[in-house]
């Protein structure tokens, strides 16, 4: 008996040789998405970095720069306003200084918001306001305020103690604004190494990007697609007929295993065509001595059909001549043996035509064509013609269709079931017989139902035996071969036949054939004997 090959792949050391596909695919899919999430962060941050350090400089360092070289603009013109008035004490001279007061107060609204986190910034920005409100409250405010004269006597005997108190300010403001470009140029250093970085992390980026594309590629290639390609290449040459070709399978533990089957598959396949080629030179043999068989029974048919039918014709014609000029000469027993010798002789002549039928059937008779099975039947009425009018049978039929097939076999097929029909019919009642049809899809069913004596159910497979009688002769005639031609007919020609076992009174036989193309609709007409 022969068995499939054990379908499981090898066992192979290791955690990840029982790793699926799809779990590989899995693990990959994480591990990108890992890097990527990774790689995700580092982008964003380098940008958030760059762009805090850009709105720190952008926002704060450079305007509280320039807020702060306002301040010191405002208080160099209110300076120089109240430096003019005290020593021409005009009062027009006092528009810078009007002016500057107005544009320190803006400049400091700006300026103090920018520097509230800086402690070092808010510190100079409290000394700058402080020596400016001090120069203000004793050297501007009263100069402004007294009269032109009163204003070149008071700016002359405070001009050393304004001009100490407004150096001292300058000092402050250039101490002040020092402090604030060296926070400009962190910033803008900061900034220019931020921009180095994140150009740096998107560089990585790429790169990681570009790498783990190419693992995958080469991942997907070594574990999937590889071992497909391999699998595939080994598959096709099995089918292309090189059974012997062993298949291994590479890679992912699923694709292993599919490896694997298919190895047990073309182990059974090659088990299979063993088997097959061994059946098919047993069955050559077996052709070749049927075909040897055949030959023989040709020959023996051959035989039949000439040289036993000479022999068995000269003695039938001299024992009728016997019989024709001793008959009532000799006493009762020989004209009893004479009869019995001629009797004898007809029904070997008649069981060796039977016979030379039965062997033509599928071999001589073999012409396949459109028959109108009407036509036949119709055919066979008229050979059978004598018979009917003696027996007074009536016999139907419906309209029967065209199909294809040998013309003399199915005109044997009506002849011996039409014949059966009336040969045996009961003594009680006149012989009636219908023949039907029906179609069923491709196939047309017919019946040949009578009224006569029936078959026994025991006997209802036996009657398509051949030389299966079961009557004696006297009885009825024949040699028993006629229902086993109508089995062979209809067989040859892709039906079936039996007897129908509900049908009482007599018997129905019924067959099937093929549908040709087309078919006459169903009617029912009545044959005159």
């Amino acid at each position: 008996m022969r068995t499939a090959q054990n379908s499981e792949p090898p066992h192979d050391e290791g955690v990840f040789s029982r790793w699926t596909t799809r779990r590989w695919l899995r693990a990959g899919v994480f591990v990108t998405l890992a890097v990527l999430a990774v790689l995700g962060s580092l982008g964003g941050w380098a940008m958030w970095r760059t762009s805090q350090i850009t709105s720190e400089l952008v926002d704060r360092r450079s305007p509280a720069l320039i807020e702060a070289m306002r301040v010191e603009q405002a208080l160099v013109n209110q300076e120089t306003g109240i430096r003019g008035y005290g020593l021409s004490g005009r009062p027009d001279f006092l528009q810078p200084y009007t002016q500057g007061v107005a544009d320190e107060k803006r400049a400091l609204r700006q300026l103090r918001p920018l520097v509230g986190d800086d402690a070092r910034a808010s510190a100079d920005l409290a000394e700058t306001e402080k020596l400016a409100g001090i120069w203000q409250q004793r050297i501007a405010r009263p100069v402004s305020a007294a009269s032109p004269q009163d204003a070149v006597k008071l700016a002359t005997e405070r001009t050393a103690q304004g001009k100490t108190a407004f150096d001292a300010l300058r000092k402050a403001l250039t101490r002040q604004q020092a402090h604030l470009q060296d926070e400009r140029a962190s910033a803008t250093g900061d900034l220019h190494r931020a921009v180095t970085l994140r150009n740096w992390v998107f560089v990585v980026i790429a790169v990681v990007i570009a790498l783990v594309a190419v693992l995958v590629f080469e991942g997907l290639r070594r574990g999937i697609t590889g071992p497909l390609s391999r699998l595939g290449t080994d598959a096709r040459e099995v089918a292309q007929g090189r059974f012997e070709r062993s298949i291994t399978g590479t890679g992912p533990a699923d694709l292993r295993r599919l490896a694997a089957d298919v190895e047990s598959m073309r182990g059974r396949l090659l088990e299979e065509l063993t088997f097959s080629e061994a059946s098919r030179t047993l069955l050559d043999e077996q052709a070749a001595d049927l075909k040897r068989s055949n030959t023989e029974l040709e020959q023996f048919a051959y035989v039949a059909s000439h040289d036993l039918q000479e022999p068995l014709r000269k003695v039938s014609s001299f024992t009728q001549l016997l019989q024709r000029r001793y008959g009532g000469q000799l006493d009762e027993k020989a004209d009893q043996y004479i009869a019995f010798a001629v009797d004898g002789a007809n029904r070997m002549q008649n069981l060796i035509n039977d016979l030379l039928a039965f062997s033509r059937v599928g071999r001589q008779y073999n012409d396949h064509q459109r028959v109108d099975l009407e036509a036949l039947l119709d055919r066979a009425l008229d050979n059978l013609s004598v018979t009917v009018e003696e027996t007074g049978a009536e016999i139907t039929h419906d309209a029967l269709p065209t199909v294809v097939g040998d013309p003399t076999q199915l005109g044997m097929l009506w002849q011996n079931l039409l014949s059966n029909a009336v040969k045996f019919r009961s003594p009680d009642r006149s012989p009636r017989i219908h023949v039907s049809a029906s179609r069923e899809d491709d196939t047309w069913h017919f019946a040949v139902s009578d009224n006569g004596i029936g078959i026994a159910p025991e006997f209802r497979e036996k009657v398509f035996v051949l030389f299966q009688r079961l009557h004696t002769k006297d009885a009825y005639p024949g040699t028993g071969i006629g229902l086993a031609m109508c089995k062979k007919v209809v067989e040859f020609h892709g039906g079936r036949i039996r007897i129908d076992a509900g049908h009482e009174p007599g018997t129905r036989v019924a067959f099937t054939l093929p549908a040709a193309d087309s078919a006459p609709a169903a009617s029912q007409r009545k044959t005159q004997p």
